[in-house]
C-alpha cells in the first residue's frame, strides 16, 4: 500500500495576477514561498514522506524544495505531473479568455472534464498522463509515503477518477487551494483519504478566483 501526498504549489505569479499559466513557467510569489515552507513542515511532521517528486515547472519544483531539505533527499522531477498544456490560453487573463474563447472557456467553467484548451491539451488527455504517472510512482515505491508537488488541474482530475471513476465528473470536484495537501492511497486500486488539507496555512491561505 502506497500513500501519495499531492501538494498544490504555493501562490504563483499567475495566481496573484489573475492569468492562466498552464505550462508557462511562472515563479512563486513571496506568499507562495511562505506557503511552501508551512506545507513542508506540516507534511513532514504529520506524514513523514520518504521521497519527493515534483513537476519540473518552477512553481511546483520550488514548492518541493523545503520538503527536500527537511527529509534530506533530492527532488525527482517528472513532466507527467505538469499542469495542463493550455495552448493559446497560456498567459491570458481569465477575463480575456471569457471574451476571446467564450464557448470553449464556458465548457471549462461548467463541465471541465469535457474541456479542451484551444491549441493545447484536453482535460481527458491531461487526466490520462497524470494517472499513468501517479500509478507508476506508486508502483515504484510500494509501501512508502511519497510527496508529489504538482498543480491544481492534475489534482482535481485525479480526484475525479478516484472518487467517481471518470474524468467527466470532474465538475463535481472543487479546486484545491495553494499549498494544500490531498492524500491518496494505492493498493492496486486508488482511494482518496483527504482533500485540500490547508488548515496548516492559517491566515496565509489563497482564495481561489470564481472565474477559473
Amino acid at each position: 500500500m502506497t500513500k501519495l501526498l499531492l501538494i498544490r504549489h504555493g501562490e504563483s505569479e499567475a495566481n496573484n495576477n489573475g492569468f492562466f499559466a498552464g505550462q508557462y513557467d511562472v515563479p512563486l510569489m513571496p506568499k507562495g514561498i511562505e506557503q511552501a515552507e508551512k506545507t513542508a513542515k506540516y507534511i513532514v511532521e504529520r506524514y513523514a514522506p520518504t521521497k519527493i517528486y515534483a513537476s519540473d515547472l518552477k512553481r511546483a519544483y520550488c514548492t518541493a524544495v523545503p520538503i527536500s531539505k527537511l527529509i534530506g533527499v533530492d527532488i525527482i522531477t517528472n513532466q507527467g505531473i505538469r499542469e495542463i498544456y493550455a495552448g493559446k490560453w497560456q498567459q491570458m487573463s481569465f477575463d480575456e479568455l471569457e471574451k476571446k474563447f467564450s464557448d470553449e472557456y464556458t465548457v471549462w467553467l461548467n463541465d471541465i472534464g469535457n474541456a479542451c484548451c484551444n491549441g493545447g491539451e484536453s482535460v481527458k488527455e491531461l487526466c490520462e498522463r497524470v494517472m499513468t504517472t501517479l500509478t507508476a510512482i506508486a508502483e515504484e515505491n510500494h509501501g512508502e509515503t511519497i510527496a508529489v508537488a504538482t498543480h491544481a488541474t492534475p489534482i482535481r482530475a485525479a480526484q475525479a477518477i478516484i472518487q467517481y471513476g471518470d474524468v467527466k465528473y470532474m465538475k463535481n470536484v472543487p479546486w484545491v487551494s495553494n499549498g494544500s495537501v490531498t492524500v491518496i492511497e494505492y493498493n492496486g486500486d486508488w482511494k482518496c483519504l483527504s482533500a485540500s488539507e490547508d488548515d496548516h496555512l492559517g491566515a496565509n491561505k489563497t482564495i481561489f478566483p470564481a472565474n477559473v
